[in-house]
């Protein structure tokens, strides 16, 4: 498998009229794009991918699953079926509705693969940067820090 980095995509038409129609208030999947945007790119895994070999799915991709299956409480299987069949899911990751996903396996070697090259925290530091940048977070806080990889294990 290789990195071969590509911006990650804006939303079909179809995937969001078919979205907002099926969610006219929004949902956490919707709001997460609508206010954070496009949270992980793939080339802030690139040094965890090799340039040469077959193409692989989209890390950033990936990381937004591995967010939405922690936030949402998901096994594995029940986060692949998520984006084959939730079209929230599909909105907030810019997919095409008949977008056919992939096999829940994908996602442990995909937490195994950060963890080998020290990359877990890459997600983390991304996911509370682009609240920071938009004002939702504050620096200062007395907040105790998660140990980075807690949360990456969840889903298995």
């Amino acid at each position: 498998m290789s990195l071969h980095p590509v911006p990650a995509p804006g939303i079909p038409a179809t995937t969001a009229r078919v979205a907002r129609a099926a969610f006219p208030k929004g949902c956490l999947a919707m709001r997460v794009r609508d206010e954070l945007g496009v949270l992980f790119q793939d080339a802030d895994f690139a040094a965890a991918f090799p340039a040469r070999g077959g193409p692989g799915l989209a890390p950033g991709m990936l990381a937004v699953v591995s967010v939405m299956q922690f936030a949402e409480r998901l096994t594995d299987r029940q986060a692949a079926d998520a984006v084959r069949g939730r079209i929230d899911w599909k909105y907030l990751m810019g997919l095409e509705l008949g977008d056919e996903g992939f096999h829940f396996s994908v996602l442990s070697g995909f937490r195994t693969r950060l963890v080998e090259h020290s990359h877990e925290q890459v997600i983390l530091d991304r996911l509370l940067a682009r609240p920071s940048e938009l004002g939702f977070l504050r620096t200062g806080g007395a907040c105790e820090r998660m140990p980075p990889t807690s949360w990456l294990w969840y889903g298995t």
